[in-house]
């Protein structure tokens, strides 16, 4: 059943009247006005098609606590401001304190929860992370979700203050880093669940160990799409880890979605070109946090881990995902490039 939410419906209806009073007004042949009517209609159907699946689900959250990373915009904020309705105790964790904050102010005013803050994270420093962490442990009772939300993608050449590769710094060593630090407080908090957000750009990486940093050479598409495997490959080494703790961990691909994202992707007016193409194709950022949402709340997925879910379903991933000795290999050398140990 094709769903017409948000703005979608309304802009029709107006699109529609438009073309009906040209008609009545002789400045549109009949044939005419029925091709752009249909047309609209198409590219709303197109629309909604292309945003995939809903959470529907009522379930509260009140007593828990939930961890965002990059909540100040895109499906982070959104899945924030989702996740407050639902009456939890929802830290930002952003680069920018600045629009972290504003971000906050926000979602209080439109869900008035009160227990909505943000906190100082730059995932491009492993400084920045343990401070995270140190005040998150000493002073909050427990963790329920931790999302691995922010991300990087596309970048230019650029290095982490650690000397990463931005990308794979930022998307997958960094949360590694979080998550370790983390793990005690999900533990003692279970059960919990660890949501990690990937891409299906996963499918055209490959994980280089000969040049994992891309040190050799650099093309900013295959060092995303490594650090999206990487991704995923971090959720199936922490399910084998975690077995009989009572914590989860998925990960998932959220869709072709309308955020900052790609904001190396083009700039100036090919940009607007490129989005006004594309905008029937791509998803809200209220529309890609769903599968965020349903991770982190759904009461039918409280044991299950180690999947990748798009659309709010069980998804499969591609054959490099899957495999374990890569997983096993990728964690032990993370372990070593942020020092950090599973506990």
């Amino acid at each position: 059943m094709l769903e017409l939410s948000g703005l979608v419906f309304p802009v029709i209806t107006v699109l529609s009247l438009v073309a009906c009073l040209h008609l009545y007004y002789g400045q549109l042949t009949v044939k005419s006005g029925v091709v752009i009517s249909a047309v609209f209609v198409g590219l709303a159907i197109v629309r909604e098609w292309s945003s995939g699946g809903f959470y529907h689900g009522t379930d509260r959250i009140p007593g828990k606590t939930v961890v965002i990373t990059g909540a100040n915009t895109g499906i982070g904020k959104q899945t924030a401001r989702d996740l407050a309705r639902r009456g939890g105790r929802i830290i930002l964790a952003c680069r920018d304190v600045v629009k972290g904050e504003a971000a906050a102010r926000e979602i209080i005013r439109d869900t008035g929860n009160n227990n909505v803050f943000c906190w100082k994270l730059d995932l491009s420093s492993f400084e920045s992370i343990r401070e995270f962490a140190n005040k998150f442990n000493d002073n909050e009772p427990r963790l329920d979700v931790l999302i691995n939300n922010a991300g990087i993608m596309l970048c230019p050449h650029m290095l982490t203050k650690d000397g990463l590769e931005m990308q794979i710094g930022v998307n997958h060593f960094g949360h590694f880093l979080l998550t370790n630090l983390l793990m005690d407080k999900l533990k003692s908090s279970s059960p919990s669940r660890i949501v990690i957000v990937s891409s299906l750009a996963h499918r055209a990486g490959v994980i280089n160990f000969e040049d994992l940093n891309s040190e050799k050479s650099y093309g900013r598409v295959s060092a995303y799409c490594q650090s999206k495997l990487a991704n995923i490959l971090h959720a199936l080494e922490l399910t084998k880890r975690l077995e009989g703790t009572g914590v989860t961990a998925n990960s998932l691909h959220p869709g072709a979605v309308d955020t900052e994202l790609g904001r190396y992707l083009v700039t100036g007016l090919p940009k607007v070109m490129l989005a006004s193409i594309l905008a029937p194709f791509v998803k809200s950022p209220a529309q890609g946090a769903q599968t965020s949402i349903r991770l982190a709340v759904d009461p039918s997925l409280e044991t299950v881990s180690g999947k990748y879910f798009s659309d709010c379903k069980d998804t499969k991933t591609s054959a490099a995902a899957l495999d374990e000795n890569v997983a096993k290999r990728l964690w032990e050398v993370s372990e070593k490039i942020t020092n950090s140990t599973y506990p």
